[in-house]
């Protein structure tokens, strides 16, 4: 199978769960190797990705609710920003991270045509989170994780974040299904199965908390 439109997001994100700002794209590219181009942004972009993805869904589990705070780890265009910043509404606050910066300026222009006051770009790097500390209630990794080098370090980064009842949601697509996503044999690794992530959050000191089957993808929610 194809990395088709929809499934081209798997390849989107990059680790911009860590947050010290990178030197320039080029540096962050030589870092990590897997950056999506910014011109192809328009792939993140199907018309039936809600009918899939199962945004609604997802930001329950994670208890995203009217005045949340979140951060959306590797935003890439702003999609599930949008999402976010609208469950939260103007009481709320997004944290939209992302380690390029053309796509930052994507989200920011998207945020702006949707007339939104609750969205707060982030530059990121690969090596620290750039949200404050102890201060968000949810934060959503959407087909990240496989970019990420250490997950167990990744996690615990990301876990400095959440207040004490904070959750972390992360949503990869499932070994060997078809439909959206990457090709398992054109993309080695890019399909982790759920047991590594749940081996890693208990490595990093986190708990699983709940587990959820979406129709390609699966969702691990993960809390301190």
């Amino acid at each position: 199978m194809r990395c088709t439109m929809p499934a081209c997001i798997a390849l989107a994100v990059v680790f911009a769960g860590a947050g010290l700002q990178a030197s320039s794209q080029t540096d962050a590219t030589q870092r990590t190797g897997h950056l999506f181009p910014p011109e192809n942004l328009g792939l993140l972009e199907s018309p039936d990705r809600a009918a899939w993805q199962k945004p609604d869904q997802i930001m329950d589990a994670l208890g995203v609710a009217d005045g949340s705070k979140v951060a959306d780890i590797g935003a890439g265009a702003g999609w599930f920003t949008i999402q976010l910043a609208r469950r939260v509404g103007p009481n709320g606050l997004v944290y939209a991270q992302d380690i390029q910066r053309q796509m930052l300026e994507a989200i920011r222009r998207r945020v702006s045509r949707e007339g939104l006051q609750n969205v707060q770009t982030v530059l990121a790097s690969v090596t620290d989170p750039n949200v404050p500390a102890a201060a968000v209630d949810a934060i959503l990794v959407v087909d990240v994780y496989s970019e990420v080098e250490n997950h167990v370090a990744f996690l615990r980064s990301l876990a400095t974040a959440l207040k004490p009842n904070g959750r972390i949601g992360v949503v990869n697509y499932k070994p060997g299904q078809g439909g959206p996503g990457p090709s398992s044999e054109a993309n080695e690794g890019v399909r982790v199965d759920a047991s590594v992530v749940e081996a890693d959050a208990r490595a990093a000191g986190l708990r699983v908390l709940a587990r959820q089957n979406l129709p390609f993808q699966y969702l691990i929610v993960l809390g301190k």
